[in-house]
């Protein structure tokens, strides 16, 4: 047996750390009072010192040290009373000053976690530092390699982060996938970002790597960027460890390095060899003091806690009765989960699992499609809790509740306006139905025929169409639950 042979049989594990890098939602940079705001026409939302200019010094933002708080709490970190900033020496040209302010051995959380599907994971840190500008390669398919030019917007140069880092502490794909979704349900909950990951505002960095089965040294590591999505950090990482896999097991070595994720070929590419510390030449920030937050901030950034993602949707379950993935959807967006409970609270009939079908289903269709948010809604969450209302009593069927939902959202009013206009009263008149379920049977003497003689296939094939000619014949009014039992009772 060849020694290509015996690696081919060894049994290797993942091992993969994610850094999150997350743009807080404040109104104004880091260090400076230039806007903090997505889309703004390139090179307009700067300053001296965002720019890096000779003379300039950086003020820090108040509002970024209460975010970084709110952070430890909702993450359990350790927040120790002092941090302090660090200057990362490079070069590049979105970074104007050659240097990142960020931190580095003091930072403002460490050592955390988070519990993703019953699981903790631990976080080794969360700190804050400057986003850089922002690079486009012109030609070439935008690879910097290939490119005819390069411009840069320096409008992010200096937007507040918070740097959180896990430990190597992921096996599969899989459950990065789920701590990066957990995490990011987390931060849109506290309100310090809106973690849009296809505006650049939550990026995500993967290091991955494999080892033997049963043993504890941690492999060659490499790390992957570009990855816009939490489904492009699942494909990035399998087609990783597929490539390290077969590398090691014809006996390439693995080369630290960091790699680009490619989205339309579905494979990485080699980058640049991957510094370590040392190479950035870490000093303190001698242009900054400590960060001592006190004990009211720490008190206020407690408070300022809501009922967590994984909380809410526990909760959500016992009490409402809805599936763990309705719960999921639902509480991933916080003002739809905000909306839903204001409209369970409201109800006089229907139950909270319907309120909940309509926020997950039509209701966050339409957002997604009108970009709007369920504040902006004409259908207030009491309004949603009348139309549910009105189907749980039979005043109207679920069919009859989409076209007056559709008018609800349209501003023509509330539910039963809407339903009494446009002339939408389901029928449960039970004498009416019969006459018209015996209408039905008399018109069509072979089909009740085949399904009384049809085998299981017949029958619900011959049911389904007499259903279809009462609905008909009612003109859709009809209660479909009174319809069917009346049918029932005719066919037997």
């Amino acid at each position: 047996m060849s020694s290509n042979e015996v690696q081919a049989e060894i049994q290797y594990e993942t091992v993969i750390g994610l850094e999150v890098h997350v743009e807080l939602a404040t109104k104004t940079k880091l260090f400076c009072a230039c806007a903090n705001e997505f889309g703004s026409e390139p090179n307009t939302n700067i300053c001296p010192v965002c720019l890096g200019l000779p003379g300039s010094l950086p003020v820090l933002n108040e509002r970024v040290v209460d975010f970084a708080l709110r952070i430890g709490e909702a993450l359990n970190f350790t927040v120790p009373q002092r941090s302090i900033f660090h200057r990362k020496n490079y070069f590049y040209p979105d970074m104007p000053k050659d240097f990142q302010t960020s931190q580095y051995d003091e930072p403002i959380c460490a050592e955390g976690w988070i519990e993703v599907d019953g699981e903790r994971i631990g976080i080794e840190r969360a700190h804050m530092e400057e986003d850089t500008g922002k690079s486009t390669h012109v030609g070439g398919g935008g690879r910097i390699h290939d490119a005819d030019h390069s411009l840069v917007d320096y409008n992010r140069a200096g937007v507040p982060l918070m740097e959180i880092v896990s430990h190597p502490a992921m096996r599969s794909s899989e459950q990065a996938r789920g701590y990066v979704s957990e995490l990011r349900a987390v931060l849109l909950a506290i309100g310090v970002s809106d973690v849009k990951m296809e505006e650049g505002s939550m990026r995500v960095d993967a290091n991955v790597s494999i080892r033997p089965v049963g043993t504890t040294q941690l492999g060659t590591k490499v790390e992957i960027k570009n990855m816009n999505s939490i489904r492009s950090l699942g494909r990035a990482i399998d087609y990783e460890v597929e490539r390290q896999t077969i590398a090691t097991n014809t006996g390439e070595r693995i080369v630290q390095e960091t790699r680009h994720w490619d989205e339309s070929e579905g494979i990485t590419h080699g980058m640049r060899s991957k510094e370590g510390s040392s190479d950035y030449r870490f000093f303190p920030e001698p242009d900054l003091a400590p960060v001592a937050p006190t004990d009211e901030m720490r008190a206020a950034a407690r408070a300022a806690i809501p009922e967590l993602p994984a909380a809410l949707r526990e909760r959500i379950v016992a009490e409402w009765q809805v599936a763990e993935h309705d719960a999921r959807v639902l509480v991933a967006n916080p003002a739809l989960s905000d909306y839903a409970q204001e409209s369970v609270a409201a109800l006089a009939s229907g139950s909270a699992r319907d309120v909940v079908n309509w926020c997950t289903g039509e209701l966050l269709a339409y957002g997604n499609e009108t970009g709007s948010e369920p504040n902006s809604w004409a259908l207030s969450p009491i309004a949603l809790a009348e139309l549910v209302g009105l189907v749980g009593d039979g005043a109207i069927s679920r069919s009859q509740a989409k076209e007056v939902l559709a008018g609800c959202l349209a501003g023509e009013g509330a539910p039963s306006d809407v339903a009494s206009a446009r002339g939408l009263a389901q029928v449960s008149d039970e004498g009416a139905l019969a006459a018209i379920i015996a209408g039905v049977l008399e018109a069509n003497p072979d089909a009740v025929a085949e399904y009384r003689t049809g085998d299981e296939k017949a029958q619900k094939k011959k049911r389904g169409f007499l259903m279809g000619e009462a609905m008909k014949a009612s003109k859709g009014q009809g209660n479909p639950a009174l319809l069917n039992r009346l049918l029932d009772a005719g066919l037997a």
